[in-house]
């Protein structure tokens, strides 16, 4: 990774939940200034309080609010339950003009956790799109890695599939796929994110069928080049 990319901040916005600490700690590991948001500002410290002793103090992680994470932040992720998406994007909508929001909410209605069930935009990352407007390139992503599996130290068996608005937008989100050392493949425009977004529910299928807690999906039959 260069001295440029790491000097990039990264605002994990509900990062005190399972998914966004484990993101936060695979980029604050790569070297990358990561900033844990909130809508409660102690636990946000609390959470990068954590973060940071499983790093032995060695990386560059702070926590705040949602909103002063997005602001100060260069990329934003979101990593909210569905029902406090469209009110933690709202809130932040003012800071995100031209920087990119990669999605990681996947629109679980409970107690139908197993069941499909899409927003009328289409998927989450799709409403983020509407809610944000143009000055907001948005892309999907992590939508089927388990949390359980960021913290572990060993290779991830799992690829991410990363849609999105541009196709820049969807390599700059690879890079940091690739940072928190995973495979990552372009599956194209934002209105695909239907169908990765889709996936979480028959992965949690899965899981509940076969005993598992972390079912995840491979891209088989493509080699990428170097």
């Amino acid at each position: 990774m260069s001295d440029e990319s790491i000097l990039v901040r990264i605002a994990v916005l509900g990062g005190t939940g399972k998914e966004g600490k484990g993101l936060a700690y695979r980029w604050a590991k790569a070297g990358y200034r990561v900033l844990i948001g909130s809508r409660s500002s102690e636990r946000a410290v609390t959470a990068a309080s954590e973060i940071m002793e499983l790093l032995e103090g060695s990386s560059s992680l702070v926590g705040t609010t949602n909103f002063e994470a997005a602001k100060q932040a260069d990329i934003v992720v979101v990593t909210v339950p569905y029902s406090a998406h469209r009110e933690t994007l709202e809130s932040v909508k003012n800071v995100l003009k031209g920087k990119l929001l990669i999605d990681v909410t996947v629109p679980l209605v409970p107690p139908k956790l197993t069941k499909v069930q899409m927003p009328a935009a289409g998927s989450a990352a799709q409403e983020a799109k509407d809610i944000l407007g143009d000055g907001v390139q948005v892309t999907a992503a992590f939508q089927n890695i388990s949390h359980e599996l960021l913290f572990d130290e060993d290779d991830i068996n799992s690829d991410v599939l990363v849609t999105g608005t541009s196709k820049e937008a969807r390599d700059e989100t690879l890079t940091l796929v690739e940072a928190a050392g995973l495979t990552g493949w372009d599956a194209g425009p934002i209105e695909n994110s239907v169908v990765v977004e889709g996936l979480a529910s028959v992965l949690i299928n899965i899981n509940k069928r076969y005993g598992s807690t972390h079912a995840g999906i491979k891209i088989t039959g493509v080699h990428k080049k170097s």
